[in-house]
């Protein structure tokens, strides 16, 4: 299963992108509308790039009254990815679309500042779940410094999956003058140089929850989403490649079905959680423990 990571395809701009897509994620939606940060939003850098965004956004008011309608014009599942500055704004955005026919609600969870992470995330997810009866899923950052435990905090609060992982801080300097590229200062880093930390969040936290996982961060080709795919993840997102090639997701699609082939596997739930086997471990658990984690 291939998707789009939130905030890396703008599905009306790019409809045929998105409908060759097993699913669709949206920006972050918010409570309230947001202009998101004053530029420069976007940096270069070497094997990465940085954003400083700022989760800008229409509101739920609009995104449920205009564009939603639009998005399910394309005919592909849709998830929403919700996001706020508090429990309760998690809470309000999941209940205003609980009767709309969106597929999964994806929480933007990113509290890397916070004294107790794992109390944050519990927080939210169960303010959401309170809110709705869709499916969950906790979007986490690398940043908590006990990721694997955050995770099963929002197992335990009612997240039905996980996607993993959200971007890294970074900075950039401009050459010239060296002061920072973004206006922020520092932003969120993707691309490549996110794969190992992708990789390492998705193989400790499929150890630690039942939940499906989708695993995002760097991914540009079906080697690096069998990657994933092995390590434990159910789906994959392909984020900072569709910005330099529109038809990523199709061609990873294709190249994960040959590596599949090459290395002797039936089928993607054959090749998931592989990278666990070892003492103690038989491939026949693997394969039951990946038939519980099914992507919505």
């Amino acid at each position: 299963m291939i998707l789009n990571a939130s905030g890396c395809l703008d599905a009306l701009a790019a409809p045929d992108v998105a409908r060759g897509l097993d699913a669709y994620v949206t920006k972050t939606v918010t409570p309230l509308p947001r202009e998101g940060n004053a530029p420069a939003r976007i940096a270069e850098t070497e094997g990465a790039m940085l954003n400083s965004i700022g989760l800008a956004n229409p509101g739920i008011d609009v995104f449920a009254g205009e564009t939603l309608s639009r998005l399910l014009e394309l005919g592909v599942p849709l998830w929403v990815s919700v996001g706020g500055f508090r429990a309760s704004d998690y809470a309000e955005v999941c209940g205003r679309l609980e009767a709309a026919p969106v597929d999964v609600l994806e929480l933007n969870v990113s509290c890397p500042n916070v004294t107790a992470p794992d109390a944050v995330v519990a927080e939210i997810v169960a303010a959401a779940r309170a809110a709705t009866t869709k499916p969950l899923y906790a979007k986490l950052s690398p940043h908590l410094p006990d990721l694997p435990s955050a995770a099963a905090a929002a197992a335990e609060a009612g997240a039905d999956g996980l996607t993993l992982v959200n971007t890294l801080r970074g900075l950039a300097l401009d050459e010239r003058t060296l002061h920072p590229v973004l206006s922020t200062a520092a932003g969120g880093l993707s691309g490549p140089a996110l794969r190992p930390v992708a990789l390492a969040a998705v193989h400790a936290c499929y150890r630690a929850t039942a939940l499906p996982i989708v695993g995002v961060g760097g991914v540009s080709s079906g080697r690096h989403a069998l990657e994933l795919v092995a390590a434990g993840a159910a789906a994959v997102a392909v984020g900072t490649a569709l910005f330099a090639d529109p038809a990523a997701a199709a061609r990873i699609r294709a190249e994960l079905a040959a590596e599949l082939a090459a290395h002797g596997f039936a089928d993607l739930d054959a090749a998931r959680g592989i990278a666990h086997a070892g003492p103690g471990r038989s491939l026949s658990e693997l394969t039951k423990t990946a038939a519980n984690q099914q992507v919505y």
